[in-house]
């Protein structure tokens, strides 16, 4: 099981890069119980949607 840093850090990661198989196993496991994390998965998205959406408006 990994922990909520581990959790948070992959799914920052995941906007970089796909994850790994096993990555994906182990993050999505702990996102079926930890209503934070899910959480902090949603924002991460918001702010990169957020943040390509001020970049293409500054063009």
């Amino acid at each position: 099981m990994i922990s909520c840093k581990e959790a948070t850090r992959l799914a920052s990661l995941q906007l970089e890069r796909k994850l790994s198989f096993w990555e994906r196993i182990q993050f999505r496991f702990h996102l079926a119980y930890c209503a934070s994390c899910r959480l902090t998965e949603k924002q991460f998205q918001f702010l990169r949607k957020a943040t390509g959406a001020w970049i293409n408006h500054q063009d």
